[in-house]
């Protein structure tokens, strides 16, 4: 949709004309292609959006096997595995197309992740040649369907002390699984209650009577379609949402399985049970098996961002055709997008849902490069850990409340489910909770940034780490903590010297920047501080902890904002001249100006703000909305979504 481009205000400003399909190109990346092959079978199977509310649960899980078996036959499920098993050896692109397949139903979605993402990554990651020989072709056609058995009801994100027990007889050279009792039943298993064969279990390995921890093994489930001997299953029942995908329970009862079915690629057991790991030390082994699930994290981050372009693409639509009241006599009534107020509603978050796509971008190339082999070193490992985290934390906590504001955007017609806003409600729910709550992410975030990113915090539990904060000199830490050395550079950096942030120019991305950047060194450096009061104090490390956890998650988000608002920037000035350029703009600064705002009373509380610019943020924020409005439909419809899956008949017409 082509725009007048002689629209041109007092101060000069010329509204930008956006070429969709240049924008589009741009977002779409070096992944054009896999996510042209999604969005085409999308459209081939939309009829799955209607089934989702027509069929019972039954016959609905049963038609979502079949769409991924059928979508998996088009190679865009397989992209992550290697070429020689049938896949396409490429990790990004399995995640953009992951992405991508987040347009749709959500429960597709879901299924995919668990089979070829949960249940085929374990495989491919934690196993070696013996298991991809044995599982890996089957299971990328999706004939061998699979899940991952690791959250247990009493112990949920603490994998370290799951209940589950692998013991290894040697005379028999068979493990034996047992659930000691129900707090350790598998539990919320995608995939279980119906279509499993396999499952990847995590158990504390146990050899000779001493525990090794926490490892994987292959199990089978079902055989002929029924439980396997000393398997139960049970099914979790009907979900707030993603009812096409068969969660359940599985207790296992001294199920044998051979000396191969140990997931051995970091630990084995000798056939007379002697036990050999090529990384000696417990925690770090621990948590170097755990890196399986830093692909989950990112992939769900991504169907975050997915999900609420969905939303707003809706949203934005529907507020271009509604009118509602006149806003002076003898006019027409007004469409919604003109009202000062809706813009407000909307037009932030879509510039945030910008930011947080070209956030997952670098994300996404991190995780790329780093199972890739070009990137493998521990420290590499352990930014794409901590930064996956935090994005995954961000990303789908934003979905939730984008949802939310556009169902309400939207009125009453937004209710009906004919309108999509109840299943991605209802279906996107839980992305802030599945693979590993928001809050105990972004703790695990934290403590990276506290520990520094070099040091091996995954030796660490928490008592440990509090004591290695206050080990260190205060002055160490904060040292260590001003990633960016931020107040002295900030004095050549911006006009005003010690006033830089009552002179520099709002809209100039340094300052913006550097706004986002003190915050998080000085939440780091005031945490720290915390710490070792605490300590000096001889209070229990583990209670100082959880004093300061409240402390711990700002921190966490403040420096996973930061992240997003450098990739923004970094993105807009990478772009070439042009419209495409002036449009990213106005929603980096959109984006940057209103994160600082939601947080205005903080920056006030630490002298950063006056209240003259506070209010002038808010001006600003307002006249961006103005600007960035003419745009909207266009900047929606360069997401690429669908039109089918855009059903929202009362909406989008």
């Amino acid at each position: 949709m082509a725009h007048d481009n002689t629209s041109t205000t007092a101060t000069g400003y010329v509204q930008p004309d956006i070429d969709v399909q240049a924008l589009s190109a741009v977002l779409d990346g070096e992944y054009g292609e896999i996510r042209g092959l999604v969005r085409a079978n999308l459209s081939t199977y939309a009829s799955i959006l209607e089934e989702a509310e027509e069929l019972d649960v039954d016959a609905f899980r049963e038609r979502v096997r079949e769409v991924v078996v059928e979508m998996a036959a088009t190679g865009q499920t397989s992209m992550g595995f290697p070429a020689a098993y049938g896949g396409g050896g490429d990790v990004g692109a399995s995640i953009a197309a992951f992405e991508t397949l987040a347009f749709g139903d959500l429960s597709v979605l879901v299924k995919v992740g668990v089979q070829f993402g949960l249940f085929g990554g374990a495989i491919l990651h934690l196993g070696t040649g013996r298991h991809h020989d044995a599982y890996l072709p089957g299971l990328i056609t999706g004939e061998l369907m699979g899940c991952f058995a690791m959250t247990e009801t009493g112990h949920g994100s603490n994998v370290q002390a799951l209940g589950t027990v692998a013991r290894y007889d040697a005379t028999r050279q068979e493990f034996v699984l047992t659930t000691p009792g129900d707090q350790a039943r598998k539990d919320y298993i995608g995939n279980a209650a119906r279509h499993a064969e396999l499952a990847v279990v995590f158990a504390q390995l146990e050899v000779a009577g001493k525990s090794h921890g926490v490892h994987a093994f292959v199990v089978p489930v079902r055989i002929g379609g029924e439980p396997a001997p000393g398997v139960r299953i049970e099914d979790d029942g009907r979900k707030m949402g993603l009812n096409g995908v068969d969660n359940g329970r599985i207790w296992f009862d001294d199920v044998r399985v051979p000396r191969e079915a140990l997931l051995n690629r970091f630990a084995d057991v000798s056939p007379e049970g002697v036990y050999e790991s090529s990384i000696d030390n417990p925690h770090r082994r621990f948590f170097t098996m755990l890196g399986t699930l830093v692909q989950g994290r990112v992939s769900v981050g991504g169907a975050g961002i997915s999900v609420s372009k969905v939303a707003l693409a809706v949203a934005t639509k529907y507020a271009m055709r509604r009118r509602q009241f006149e806003a002076a006599p003898d006019t027409e009534e007004q469409v919604l997008l003109d009202y000062g107020l809706h813009q407000r509603r909307l037009l932030p978050l879509i510039a945030r849902t910008y930011a947080l796509h070209f956030a997952q971008d670098v994300v996404r190339s991190h995780l790329h490069d780093v199972f890739s082999g070009n990137a493998d070193d521990a420290g590499a490992r352990r930014r794409l850990e901590s930064r996956a985290a935090g994005m995954k934390a961000l990303a789908t906590w934003h979905a939730t409340r984008v949802v939310q504001e556009c169902r309400e955007a939207c009125g009453g017609a937004g209710y009906l489910a004919v309108n999509r806003f109840a299943a991605l409600k209802s279906d996107s729910d839980v992305f802030t909770t599945f693979e590993g709550d928001n809050h105990v992410l972004l703790q695990l975030v934290a403590k990276g940034l506290l520990t520094d990113q070099a040091s091996a915090f995954e030796d660490l539990d928490q008592a440990g780490m509090v004591r290695y904060v206050t080990g260190l000199a205060l002055e160490t830490l904060l040292e260590r903590a001003s990633v960016h050395k931020m107040l002295e550079r900030v004095r050549d950096l911006l006009p005003g010297g010690d006033e830089w942030d009552r002179e520099a120019g709002l809209l100039d991305s340094e300052y913006q920047l550097a706004m986002v950047r003190f915050r998080e060194e000085h939440m780091l450096a005031g945490l720290a501080r915390r710490i070792k009061r605490g300590i000096d104090q001889k209070r229990d490390p583990g209670v100082v902890f959880s004093q300061v956890q409240d402390h711990v998650v700002a921190l966490a988000r403040a420096h996973v904002e930061r992240l997003v608002t450098e990739a923004f920037v970094d993105q807009v000035r990478a772009m070439p001249e042009g419209d495409e350029k002036v449009a990213l703009a106005l929603l980096c600064d959109l984006f940057a100006l209103s994160t600082i705002e939601a947080d205005r009373a903080w920056f006030m509380e630490h002298g950063r703000l006056t209240v003259q610019r506070s209010k002038a943020i808010s001006r600003e924020v307002n006249d961006l909305c103005r600007k960035v409005r003419p745009l909207a439909v266009d900047l929606v419809d360069a997401w690429g979504i669908p039109p089918e899956m855009l059903r929202a008949p009362d909406l989008v017409g």
